[in-house]
């Protein structure tokens, strides 16, 4: 089930919620444990076991780091391999077996294993709250209710954002379902259906036109169509399922921390880092880069960690060698920026964004490519630039009005101009006036998000894939 569906914006969630606004106090975390997991099985029911047997199993890893102080290092480390072992042998075995198939020239049959929705975000939280309870034991939830509605929490149990136990563990037990948070919570739940619904959705038809194309069929015109789209894509898509997690968190009293701030503004790739994926990077931050040394070990291991960090970052979202390349694409950049080979006067300027965005969007080509063939073509084409009134029809035939209105929209969105033009004239409109105009908007918003999902056959979602 997505949040962009009409099972879960007409039945499920006005159910979760008014279960949740008129039950006991006492009942309200059972109601929204038991409602997440019947979310999670409508999409997977025969994985239903697989995420109770993770909470479970990170429950009693926990207990055993409260209770055996001695063997704290121990209990860790098998939590560590358990965790890894199961995100390992549901979403890489295929990856390796073909691998080294190619590599060795062997015939390894492929598993085939169906990966489990949400697997690399609830093996993330699940191991973050063990590392967090072997360094402090304080941080141990009190009863395993209390853990399974932290992991499985609906709004982001599927996608994240990548939620700290210690985070909202106060919120589980002690928290406040007023009419201002409903009114915030719908507000950042409709914007995030309307990034999905109206921009993702527009550019990620464009994008998936062109990479579909033969050589032939491309020029370096369509080539940097298909790359923008897609950069603007997944940034809506992603950057749009979480609002409406956020969203939905603050309904239920929730105040989940933000997980993107205009990335694209960024005139770095450490910059960018900062801003993009931010619940993603700081687990990463804390629960890799620092155990390994961080940047205490001098110049040399610095670098060596940054890398590590942009592997394994790279092989976190998909088991393929596009996502590691990606990956260490974006490391590369980073520590070419520590080394100040990218220089800092550049950085520094308005050139540093165009250098970013290129670094980005070249590198959002890997993402996308099924294979480093399809990859090629992509980049390759963008950077030949020939053409034919063939390619010329095929532009013209993607880029209608309104697609074109949408895409520029969504590009002016995403360098934050209108969102600098409404705080500029947030201070010079009343209150009054201000609430009726947002009233307004919020309602136009929803109301063309459910016209286009009415009507999509095109809705899907990248990071489900992960």
């Amino acid at each position: 089930m997505v949040f962009s569906s009409p099972v879960f914006l007409f039945f499920f969630f006005p159910v979760v919620y008014l279960g949740c606004r008129f039950a006991p106090r006492c009942a309200r975390n059972g109601w929204l444990a038991l409602s997440s997991l019947v979310f999670y099985a409508f999409g997977q029911l025969h994985y239903t076991l697989l995420l109770l047997a993770s909470v479970t199993a990170n429950y009693c890893f926990g207990r055993l780091l409260m209770r055996l102080p001695r063997h704290r290092r121990i209990v860790v480390a098998c939590a560590a391999a358990v965790n890894l072992l199961v995100l390992g042998a549901f979403k890489y075995l295929d990856f390796l077996a073909g691998t080294f198939n190619g590599l060795f020239g062997l015939s390894i049959p492929l598993p085939g294993i169906v990966l489990p929705i949400g697997i690399s975000f609830y093996t993330f939280q699940g191991l973050s709250y063990v590392i967090d309870v072997y360094r402090d034991p304080q941080e141990g939830a009190a009863s395993f209710p209390k853990l399974l509605l932290y992991i499985s929490f609906f709004p982001q149990l599927i996608a994240g954002p990548i939620i700290k136990y210690h985070d909202v563990s106060k919120q589980i037990d002690q928290r406040e379902m007023t009419p201002d948070r409903t009114l915030a919570g719908l507000a950042r739940f409709i914007t995030g259906l309307a990034k999905k619904m109206l921009l993702a959705n527009t550019a990620g038809e464009v994008a998936d036109a062109v990479f579909a194309l033969t050589a032939d069929g491309m020029d370096f015109r369509l080539a940097w169509l298909g790359a923008v789209c897609y950069t603007l894509q997944i940034y809506f898509d992603f950057s749009g399922y979480s609002d409406m997690a956020i969203g939905l968190g603050k309904l239920f009293g929730f105040d989940f921390l933000e997980n993107f701030n205009l990335p694209y503004v960024s005139r770095s790739i450490k910059e960018f880092w900062r801003r993009w994926h931010i619940s993603l990077s700081s687990w990463f931050r804390d629960y890799l880069y620092i155990p390994l040394g961080g940047s205490r070990k001098g110049p040399l291991r610095t670098k060596l960690n940054k890398l590590a960090v942009f592997f394994a970052t790279g092989l976190w979202h998909g088991a393929n060698w596009t996502f590691v390349l990606w990956g260490l694409w974006h490391g590369l950049f980073s520590v070419l920026e520590d080394a100040n080979l990218i220089p800092q006067r550049l950085r520094r300027s308005g050139a540093g964004q165009v250098y970013t965005m290129l670094v980005v969007i070249l590198g959002f080509v890997l993402f996308r490519a099924e294979s480093l063939a399809d990859a090629w073509l992509v980049i390759s084409k963008m950077f030949l630039f020939t053409t034919a009134p063939v390619h010329t029809l095929t532009l013209y035939a993607l880029l209608d009005g309104w697609t074109v209105f949408l895409l520029l929209t969504a590009a002016l969105l995403a360098l934050g101009l209108p969102q600098r033009l409404c705080a500029l004239a947030d201070g010079r409109i009343s209150a009054p006036a201000r609430e009726g105009i947002q009233a307004v908007f919020y309602a136009a918003l929803f109301f063309l998000s459910v016209l286009a999902l009415a009507s999509a056959a095109f809705n899907p979602f990248i990071y489900f894939q992960f």
